[in-house]
């Protein structure tokens, strides 16, 4: 087929006569907002991968082509950005995290990294200083993999550092919490506190909490924390959003939230305050039995900043506080097979439910046996259901062997954190043991399957920057190149292939692959600008954000500046 050099789409319609063509773009006619020019645009259309120039015009690009093609569509009143060579792709996008969740992270004790229960103790006694007594200390990140030895924190350490203040710590993935004394006695918790379904209370030799509670038997202390009002969930969000937009994001797919936190972000989108685009996921549980009251939004323009069109559910826990469910036990604790929080059938009985009511579920599952679960779950619902309404599975963590191609047949999408690979590794061999972390992480194995990936970070359990996550699937390293043949090299992607998954594959799970993911005609105008070329190799976590631009307007950057008076 031939083509021309210039792609254009005219988005007003033309009246043309029959076997007439439309006559070539001219500025009085056809002027863009602003173009950029000398560009490396990684366009993503398969029609054409590359190009130097875009032209935008409102919301929409207009033009993709040469410099020459598109100096066609500069008016008076364009505004030229010379990019010298500076990357554009389409916007990036996080497809599995938790933006209101950063919020609260960003306002709470940071942990992450520290060595051991006294280190973090320290910060919290640091933190009870400035508090009144009885006000909750709140905070994210610890990690008893880092301990030494690597064992779960006992609330001792809490007790000394904050007598008169409950503490409640969250792991790092979120699927563990570490509280004081004064937090369980607010709880009511003690030696005769049975666990919950889905959740385990760990104990000492004697029986007693150690204050540490597994997935859903945080809820036991969670429940007993103040609420946020409407003004504090909003600040929260923005500050959130500011932060993802600097780090390159247009978008994100929000996992897991309630109706309080919807109705900010709906009070926001409808006054023009919310910067990023959002398409979110309601909180599974208790809302499945009004979710038939309820209807999804939809979207057919690719141009509403949020949309809540999913659901979330939880079949089990996470690997690093071995809660995963597994097939078979961990190889590092022969007694424990992990968490299933949902069953086969209750998963089965609540994606029908989800299904009847036209929304999108999204299950998070980790280990293999949870993810055999909702694969079967999602084929009880029959022939092509899951594939229609673009079912997912967040994590997809750890696979048996026979499962991976029943992705594509189902037509699931497998919604995966690269850096999740780079994080676990140290430890995630002993966990699983050498045969079945063959079937671990596995981005290469699932896509040469056919399975549509959806990349993302799960921030604030992971950093939030997309070039992170870009650097780890296709060098399977963390940022400081360790190890240095890569980790299960085997399953690393192209940098494009890794592009897509940051924007094609989220595109596609929101329903939006015709407006959003590529740059080309008639797509939004959803972009992020580099300071310089990408490549593939370690320079690509120093690549410099230049601008981000949300439906044709700049969100983060300097404004793009008008052409020089002739």
């Amino acid at each position: 087929m031939l083509r021309s050099a210039l792609l254009v789409a005219t988005l007003a319609p033309l009246a043309l006569g029959c076997g007439a063509a439309p006559a070539p773009p001219t500025q009085s006619q056809n002027p863009a907002d602003f173009v950029l020019l000398g560009g490396a645009v990684r366009t993503l259309d398969p029609a054409r991968p590359e190009a130097s120039a875009v032209a935008v015009r409102g919301d929409r690009i207009v033009a993709v082509g040469t410099d020459a093609d598109v100096r066609a569509f500069i008016g008076p009143e364009t505004r030229v950005e010379r990019l010298s060579g500076g990357a554009v792709i389409p916007g990036l996008v996080d497809g599995h995290c938790h933006l209101h969740g950063l919020g609260a992270a960003l306002e709470s004790l940071d942990v992450r990294g520290k060595k051991s229960p006294e280190d973090i103790a320290r910060l919290v006694a640091v933190e009870a200083k400035g508090r009144a007594p009885g006000e909750w200390i709140t905070g994210r990140g610890w990690d008893q993999n880092l301990f030494t030895p690597a064992a779960f924190p006992t609330h001792d350490p809490l007790d000394a550092a904050s007598p008169d203040h409950p503490v409640a710590l969250e792991r790092i993935d979120g699927h563990a919490l570490w509280a004081n004394a004064a937090a369980l006695r607010l709880a009511g918790i003690d030696a005769k506190t049975a666990d919950p379904p889905g959740g385990r209370i760990l104990r000492d030799s004697m029986g007693a909490p150690t204050g540490v509670f597994i997935d859903n038997a945080m809820d036991l202390v969670t429940a007993k924390m103040p609420g946020e009002p409407p003004a504090v969930i909003e600040r929260r969000i923005l500050r959130a959003a500011e932060r993802a937009l600097s780090l390159g994001l247009t978008g994100v797919h929000e996992m897991g939230i309630g109706d309080a936190t919807v109705a900010v972000y709906r009070k926001l989108a409808a006054e023009g305050r919310l910067p990023i685009r959002v398409y979110a996921y309601l909180a599974g549980g208790p809302s499945l039995s009004t979710l038939s009251q309820r209807k999804p939004d939809v979207d057919p323009q690719g141009t509403a900043m949020f949309v809540l069109r999913g659901v979330k559910l939880f079949a089990d826990g996470a690997l690093g506080s071995r809660g995963a469910a597994l097939l078979a036990p961990y190889a590092d604790e022969p007694k424990s097979v992990g968490i299933s929080i949902a069953d086969r059938k209750t998963l089965t009985d609540a994606a029908r439910i989800v299904a009847d009511a036209g929304f999108q579920l999204a299950v998070h599952a980790i280990g293999d046996r949870a993810n055999r679960d909702v694969l079967d779950a999602y084929a009880a619902l029959g022939e092509g259901r899951a594939r229609a309404l673009r079912f997912r599975v967040e994590h997809a963590q750890v696979l048996a062997p026979e499962d991976i191609p029943r992705f594509a047949a189902l037509g699931v999408l497998a919604s995966m954190q690269p850096t999740h690979a780079t994080s676990d590794m140290p430890w995630a061999p002993a966990r699983l043991g050498p045969d079945r972390l063959r079937g671990a992480y596995a981005w290469r194995s699932l896509q040469n399957v056919g399975a549509r990936l959806v990349f993302g970070s799960d921030f604030p359990v992971e950093e939030t920057s997309p070039l992170l996550g870009l650097w780890a699937a296709i060098s399977r390293k963390d940022p400081s190149g360790a190890p240095p043949d890569g980790f299960m090299p085997e399953e690393s992607l192209t940098l494009d292939e890794a592009l897509a998954a940051f924007t094609a594959g989220p595109a596609y799970a929101s329903f939006t692959e015709a407006t959003h993911g590529r740059i080309a005609p008639g797509y939004v105008a959803d972009l992020t600008v580099f300071a310089g070329a990408l490549a593939a190799d370690r320079s690509l976590l120093d690549a410099k954000i230049d601008r981000v631009i949300v439906g044709g307007k700049v969100a983060f950057g300097a404004a793009i500046p008008k052409p020089e008076a002739p």
